[in-house]
């Protein structure tokens, strides 16, 4: 098997940065009164509630796969992490700046703003399947693809095992 190196960022910066403007962008949007028909009042409680619970799901994944995980030494040793928050998520980091940016998005109550995490999960299943995904397949080859088999691309979700 050929040892590949892979950047630790990968593609985290295009990812986030542009999901980031885009959410910042439309509750700009939704502040300013351009996307009143969206706002939604009879749940907004619940919806902040939905937000809030999404932005801590985010950042605990986060501090899981960066910290009690050690990705970037992992990534820097070449080794395919599977265990901890990784039996549980392939890509946690992506998946909690999703859960973030949909947490902010909720918070907002407004219903277009909710178009935006389908967006950014299929913007985030494209680059991932068209970059990451590829070099660790040519990286680690079976060992991979059977992680891949047990373990869910974006949603934290037990092993399928």
């Amino acid at each position: 098997m050929k040892k590949i190196k892979m950047s630790v960022l990968g593609i985290g910066p295009v990812y986030v940065l542009s999901c980031l403007i885009a959410t910042v962008l439309s509750i700009y949007l939704s502040e300013k009164g351009s996307l009143n028909s969206g706002k939604i009042s009879n749940f907004r409680l619940i919806l902040i509630c939905l937000g809030v619970l999404s932005i801590l799901l985010g950042v605990i994944l986060w501090i899981q796969a960066v910290f009690s995980q050690k990705m970037v030494k992992a990534i820097k040793d070449n080794i395919l992490l599977t265990k901890g928050v990784y039996a549980v998520v392939r890509n946690p980091i992506y998946s909690a700046f999703f859960f973030v940016f949909t947490g902010m998005l909720l918070i907002e109550a407004n219903l277009w703003l909710l178009i935006l995490p389908i967006v950014f999960w299929l913007y985030m299943t494209i680059l991932l399947k068209l970059t990451e995904e590829k070099w660790l397949k040519e990286a680690f080859g079976q060992e991979y693809i059977e992680y891949c088999a047990r373990v869910n691309r974006v949603f934290p979700w037990f092993s399928k095992k």
